[in-house]
């Protein structure tokens, strides 16, 4: 076994293993640290000629298990007692289950932050290490060691007799791919590409969740178009600007697959409409050519289903802006609270269609100012100077 086929197999056989040791009853905290330990002694061992073993999995799930019973034992000697009598499964085959909404569910428990949540998903279930994640996150290693050390602790005192939430693994998900998708991409990880590999084991493991099977297609239809939302430069390119014979079609293809089959389910949920949405932007040939009457309906449904979410309302009166003219998607906006995000952008682009060119570079100022990101940043500020430009 190579080096790079070692680490690949590792990556992908530690969170099956974590998946087995909690299984067995087996706290978080202490768990998550026998496996890491267990890959660290496999990189070790495995190097030797002839030293990866037949059963790679059975390996990793021994040696894990005995580090957990050493931690334990260091611990207390009643916690030895009841390991070795209670615990201790019998020998046989390794287990086979699908551990994936089990761990998920424990990285995505309520009682964390979503901060906490993504860091510990990424390195208990994606497989990525303390390091990498740093980097994707910018910020020291050092920093993410304790929020993910902080993150093992916070789970370990909960219990779980079942799977959580879907739902909230599901937002989990969709903040690590919206990191990826909008941020920086980080030196060797790929944010975007971890969230739909980790969505694509959640949709294996719970088949029947439309909602699951809607972000998948959500996050794989926002995907297609990501090699057109930058120029050669660097630079943000908005969806109706995009050279849209650069977005990948079979991607496309199997998210509107996957979003059939969610939606005959006949279970719509929040990111079905938004996949539905994507669908309408990708289907189309020119950005001219966009339904927006067909988008609008769909917004109306997302309204129906979340109306509380100021966000939703915001991309709705957007999509008024196309249909019933920009005054009329002025009107919602400015309904909306001033410090919603994007909501100047929003602004100065039904200003800029209604033709205020005045109002619109003000506003697309504004809205560089409050940009997160220094794409986007500089693209409003390219608009701003853009549009004073076209005034005059």
């Amino acid at each position: 076994m190579t080096p790079t086929d070692r680490d690949e197999a590792l990556r992908d056989l530690g969170p099956q293993v974590l998946g087995v040791l909690v299984r067995r009853g087996a706290d978080f905290a202490t768990a998550e640290d026998a496996v890491q330990e267990a890959l660290l002694e496999a990189v070790r061992r495995w190097d030797a000629p002839d030293g990866a073993p037949s059963d790679p999995k059975g390996w990793l799930v021994t040696v894990a298990w005995r580090k957990f019973v050493d931690a334990r034992r260091s611990a207390s000697a009643r916690a030895q007692r009841e390991i070795r009598v209670t615990l201790e499964p019998p020998a046989g085959p390794t287990e086979q289950a699908d551990d994936t909404l089990l761990l998920l569910s424990r990285c995505c428990h309520p009682v964390l932050t979503p901060a906490s949540s993504v860091a510990l998903t990424l390195r208990a279930v994606g497989g990525l290490t303390t390091a990498q994640i740093a980097r994707a996150f910018l910020v020291p290693e050092a920093t993410m060691a304790q929020r993910i050390s902080r993150a093992k602790k916070t789970v370990t005192g909960e219990r779980f007799s079942e799977p959580g939430d879907v739902r909230a693994v599901l937002r989990v998900l969709y903040l690590i791919f919206n990191e990826g998708f909008t941020g920086s991409p980080a030196e060797g990880v790929d944010l975007a590409a971890e969230a739909i590999r980790l969505t694509r084991q959640l949709v294996a493991a719970v088949p029947d969740d439309a909602e699951a099977a809607g972000l998948l297609a959500l996050l794989l239809l926002h995907h297609a178009r990501r090699a057109a939302r930058t120029s050669a430069a660097g630079e943000l390119v908005p969806l109706d600007r995009q050279d849209r014979s650069r977005w990948d079609t079979a991607t496309i293809a199997e998210g509107v697959a996957l979003l059939q089959g969610a939606l005959a389910r006949d279970r719509l949920g929040p990111y079905q409409v938004q996949a539905a949405v994507a669908a309408q932007h990708d289907d189309a040939a020119t950005a001219d050519e966009t339904d927006w009457t067909q988008i609008l309906e769909w917004y109306d449904e997302l309204v129906r289903l979340e109306p509380r979410n100021p966000v939703v309302a915001l991309n709705r009166a957007v999509a008024v802006g196309h249909v019933d003219g920009p005054l009329a998607g002025l009107r919602l906006v400015e309904g909306l609270p001033d410090d919603l995000p994007r909501r100047d952008a929003a602004a100065a682009y039904l200003h800029e269609q209604a033709g205020n060119h005045d109002d619109a570079a003000r506003l697309y100022a504004a809205a560089a100012d409050a940009a997160t990101s220094t794409a986007e940043r500089a693209h409003l500020t390219r608009q701003a100077a853009r549009v004073r430009q076209e005034a005059g």
